[in-house]
């Protein structure tokens, strides 16, 4: 993934680093909810639409877009297939008081463990307690999306275990997305996974329904996947070449879009959207 992200623009989450630390996960039955439990109950997105990623500001979508991804903050596109950002693993900096003391992970110190390419506290999933009382507030947000007529959400910081200087494993993460699935599909929303490809062989435990991933083709990501997630994949791309490269292997497969690193909008000075 890029070097920090993508910028957070206004206040919006975006994405964050996927961590280069790869971990092998395992995830309890009991806690799984499968993808075939929800058919007829969530629509999910189309395959190998046109989509913009407008996380970092809402605006008009271009022609023949049929997907958009817009911040929980912001309201549905009429007509399309919304996809609804929510920082679900992490505080944003303005938001980070709200958060129970508690809930923000802490090192053996004490001390509040940052994402420090955003200055975002981690949440802490570490105990199904905390993980059942974290989930409990972003679903309120779940229950935001799903009443301003979203069809899906996107958890972002999934890979935020990488960033938890070891206190968090990958358990924490699929037992924690687990439950906002549970949540999501409840609420007849599609849930995507967002990057973490070492983790989406586990898709349906999880009861993931789609993926989003930035600069899959860039990292060589793309095939692995199309493979989980049987092409349901919404790609971002954030130079020219990854769009050349994503286009040559993918363009009649996936969902591919080229954005600038900002996910600005129309009219900003850097702003970059592009398909082909």
């Amino acid at each position: 993934m890029p070097a920090k992200g993508v910028s957070r623009v206004g206040g919006l989450g975006t994405a964050a680093v996927l961590g280069t630390a790869v971990a092998t996960a395992a995830v309890l039955t009991s806690c799984g909810t499968s993808t075939s439990s929800a058919p007829g109950r969530v629509q999910l997105p189309p395959l190998h639409a046109d989509f913009d990623y407008q996380i970092g500001g809402a605006y008009p979508p271009p022609a023949g877009v049929r997907i958009v991804s817009r911040d929980r903050t912001a309201s549905p596109a009429p007509g399309l297939y919304n996809i609804c950002y929510v920082n679900a693993f992490q505080a944003q900096p303005d938001e980070r008081a709200s958060w129970p003391a508690d809930l923000l992970l802490r090192d053996a110190h004490g001390k509040v463990v940052v994402d420090e390419d955003w200055g975002e506290a981690l949440l802490d999933i570490g105990t199904a307690a905390k993980r059942e009382r974290v989930a409990a507030r972003v679903d309120r947000w779940i229950d935001d999306c799903a009443a301003k007529g979203f069809d899906a959400i996107e958890p972002d910081n999934y890979d935020s275990y990488t960033r938890s200087q070891h206190l968090l494993t990958a358990n924490d993460a699929t037992a924690f997305i687990t439950l906002l699935s549970r949540h999501a599909h409840a609420r007849q929303l599609a849930i995507a996974q967002k990057n973490t490809v070492e983790l989406a062989g586990l898709r349906k435990r999880t009861g993931l329904d789609f993926a989003v991933a930035e600069e899959c083709a860039e990292y060589d990501e793309c095939g692995k996947y199309a493979k989980a997630f049987d092409d349901r994949v919404i790609v971002i791309e954030y130079s020219d070449s990854g769009l050349r490269k994503a286009r040559s292997g993918f363009g009649g497969r996936l969902s591919i879009v080229r954005r600038d690193l900002d996910v600005s909008t129309p009219g900003s000075a850097g702003y970059v959207r592009k398909v082909r």
